[in-house]
């Protein structure tokens, strides 16, 4: 793997060109709502259909694919990475560990639009999407971001 010179604008600004419907998830997206949190990769879930564009988007990252997009779609995700790394969704569905589904289709509809830089956008989750998308995994620090989550919804309700 040879390093690359990663520009997280440049990377944010090629998806949203792109046309892709891609939602940044995970400790980025908390990054990104202004929660100070540490993480060393990104989390996008895409629409199952948008694989090849997506890719192709952030190809001048040199980002490289770890799946087909038939592999990506048959096992729901797949890896970007260089010495930068995107974990990738493609299910039209999943469920948390509590057993609720969660659906792409119906996140997106209800997606909020974060700017970056300038004329850079990005998608992420409502905070109570992106709540139910921490709950996918269920982790010690999912379960953390759960509650700084909470703690934000909160301070945005009062």
């Amino acid at each position: 793997m040879k390093g690359s010179e990663f520009d997280e604008t440049e990377f944010f600004r090629a998806i949203q060109k792109s046309g892709a419907r891609a939602r940044l998830i995970g400790r980025r997206a908390l990054v990104a709502l202004g929660i100070p949190v540490l993480t060393a990769d990104y989390d996008s879930w895409i629409h199952i259909d948008d694989i090849g564009r997506f890719n192709e988007a952030v190809e001048p990252s040199e980002l490289l694919p770890t799946r087909t997009p038939d592999e990506a779609r048959a096992r729901g995700r797949y890896v970007l990475e260089n010495d930068e790394r995107v974990d990738v969704l493609v299910a039209r569905s999943a469920p948390t560990t509590d057993g609720v589904r969660v659906a792409f289709d119906e996140l997106w509809e209800r997606r909020r639009i974060l700017a970056l830089a300038g004329d850079v956008e990005v998608a992420v989750p409502t905070l109570d999407d992106l709540i139910l998308t921490k709950r996918l995994g269920g982790r010690p620090k999912d379960l953390e971001d759960i509650r700084l989550l909470e703690a934000l919804r909160s301070e945005e309700s009062e």
